[in-house]
């Protein structure tokens, strides 16, 4: 009798476990889009009054084009592969060696034309106050506008969904990427922020530079 049980059991349970194994992963939420409507306090990063504000202190680096072995996966006639290095929106990602630049340089001219990368990095302190403005529990967002295309990243992660709105990943030629950093801004709490710039469009390779037009954060209730 106890024979008989156990052999359903044995026979059972790898079926459920087989089951489990198999079942469908949850779906990731799409990416978070920040809210429109009129800012109630618009700081300019560019600016060292801005960036001082968030406790800004900006550091940046050209970014380049590597050659490396291709997939696993990938067909025969493919014997190579490229990425891109830095990966400085990484968490964790060690730009201690980087030169510090001022806010205002963020508008500076950079790169020799054509297929040209660079990265701009920061963490953000959310203020108390913006002037007499209590900004406790108010949404923050980060608009930044880089000449010609950027990705933001924050806190290691660049969410971005297939067929939907992803403010982080390019936004449009010359747009801004709109970047809720908060939903309810919290005194003293930090985000960290990679921008990722290059011009474009990417098939002509331009002989302009790189640059940011415009970075601030919008404070909205």
């Amino acid at each position: 009798m106890h024979r008989g049980i156990t052999a359903v059991l044995i026979a059972v349970i790898p079926v459920v476990v087989l089951a489990q194994a198999q079942a469908p992963p949850v779906p990731a939420p799409p990416p978070p889009v920040a809210p429109a409507g009129e800012a109630v306090k618009v700081v300019d990063l560019i600016t060292p009054e801005g960036s001082a504000l968030f406790g800004a202190v900006w550091k940046n680096m050209d970014a380049k084009i590597v050659e490396g072995p291709a997939m696993p996966n990938a067909g025969p006639a493919w014997k190579t592969s490229y990425d891109v290095q830095p990966h400085a929106g990484e968490a964790g990602f060690d730009d201690s060696s980087w030169p510090v630049i001022d806010a205002k340089d963020l508008g500076a001219r950079r790169g020799g034309g054509k297929l040209f990368m660079t990265w701009f990095r920061t963490t953000l302190t959310m203020p108390a106050k913006v002037g007499d403005l209590d900004v406790t529990g108010m949404k923050a967002v980060l608009s930044v506008t880089v000449d010609d295309y950027a990705e933001v990243w924050m806190n290691g992660q660049l969410p971005r969904a297939v067929g939907k709105p992803s403010p982080q990943v390019i936004a449009g030629f010359n747009m801004p990427n709109r970047v809720l950093l908060t939903a309810a801004l919290k005194p003293g709490e930090k985000v960290q922020i990679a921008v990722f710039g290059i011009n474009g469009p990417i098939s002509v390779a331009p002989s302009n530079p790189v640059f940011v037009r415009q970075a601030q954060i919008e404070l909205l209730r």
